[in-house]
């Protein structure tokens, strides 16, 4: 089967990077779902872990974590899927990506694609839905349905893919007032049509420029971006009592100590915490993901699609890893078939 590889940690400028690879189709076994990719989406994870300093592979190591496609095949423990079934998902860091023809997958960590929905818009959604969701409902503890509503959330990276579903659930599914920050005019507007009632920007003062706003504290803070460079500012704009939680590891000691006076909550999310050590709760994400499904098939959210690249390939995808590096992206890109 066609696959895009890597057997060496490099710069996405050298053409080594990433390469077209010919590999043998997979196996379905125990839970595992065998699905024909038909699009993919790529995430800032994608290109954190091509360019870690690591040893050389031995054999191509493919990368790719959201797909959307079809069930070709199931491994004998399967129950949730059947041969023939549209699906999207996220996939595990710890197995082989999705940058192929053909991909395994647990079942329960998969959901229906949507039905509104073609495989490209479907394959934009998995990861970051995952992550908004659990950050938001999971982690934070804010309750959907409207007994928060009202509270503010500031969102630090609104235009990325998981903050433009951050802020369609804080509105649609909590009544949150929502903050998202935005550093240019295109950003900004993709944030305020997706449903951001304010947009400041992470590159200013951002407690400034809240209280500009007349809102000089915020009840939940989710970091998107650069928890190093915003930690000072969270702590300072964060209520008494607030919760945090950021999806970027910190690279320098976190003054957590600021946080001790407003007895803040800070935590961390990483949507590939179940898959990676096979949680007793694991089929929480299907769960999650039929849930997002449903919405999106009722027109309550909307996909995040920003741009489709082309063919899924080796040449496409070294494009798609450099327009994420720039830091420049709106929504997700998404490459389709091969």
């Amino acid at each position: 089967m066609k696959a895009i590889g890597l057997t060496a940690y490099l710069p996405i400028n050298n053409p080594a990077s990433l390469q077209d690879v010919e590999l043998n189709q997979p196996v379905a076994t125990g839970h595992d779902l065998l699905v024909r990719i038909e699009a993919i989406s790529v995430n800032p994870v994608d290109t954190k872990v091509r360019s870690q300093p690591s040893p050389d592979e031995a054999a191509p190591r493919v990368l790719g974590w959201d797909a959307a496609g079809t069930v070709t095949a199931v491994g004998p423990d399967v129950t949730l899927f059947k041969v023939g079934d549209p699906v999207y998902y996220a996939g595990s860091i710890t197995r082989p990506g999705s940058n192929s023809e053909y991909h395994l997958v647990d079942e329960r960590i998969v959901g229906r694609k949507p039905a509104s929905l073609d495989f490209n818009n479907a394959a934009a959604l998995p990861l970051t839905a995952i992550t908004a969701w659990e950050m938001l409902f999971d982690r934070l503890a804010i309750r959907r349905g409207g007994a928060d509503a009202g509270k503010r959330v500031l969102i630090i990276g609104g235009a990325g893919g998981v903050g433009s579903i951050a802020i369609q659930l804080a509105k649609q599914q909590a009544g949150l007032t929502v903050i998202a920050t935005a550093s240019r005019a295109e950003s900004a507007k993709w944030c305020r049509d997706l449903g951001a009632d304010h947009i400041i920007d992470h590159n200013g003062d951002m407690p400034a420029q809240l209280k500009a706003l007349g809102l000089d504290q915020v009840d939940y803070v989710l970091c998107l971006n650069d928890t190093d460079q915003h930690f000072d500012a969270i702590a300072e704009l964060i209520a008494p009592q607030g919760g945090v939680c950021s999806i970027v590891s910190n690279t320098k000691p976190l003054p957590m100590e600021k946080l001790f006076g407003k007895s803040v909550t800070f935590v961390w999310e990483m949507m590939f915490t179940r898959a990676m050590f096979g949680t007793p709760d694991m089929i929480e994400q299907h769960k999650l993901l039929n849930e997002v499904a449903d919405l999106i098939d009722a027109g309550k959210l909307k996909t995040t699609l920003g741009e489709v690249y082309g063919k899924i390939n080796a040449a496409n995808l070294r494009r798609a890893h450099a327009a994420l590096e720039s830091h420049r992206t709106i929504g997700k890109i998404v490459l389709s078939g091969f």
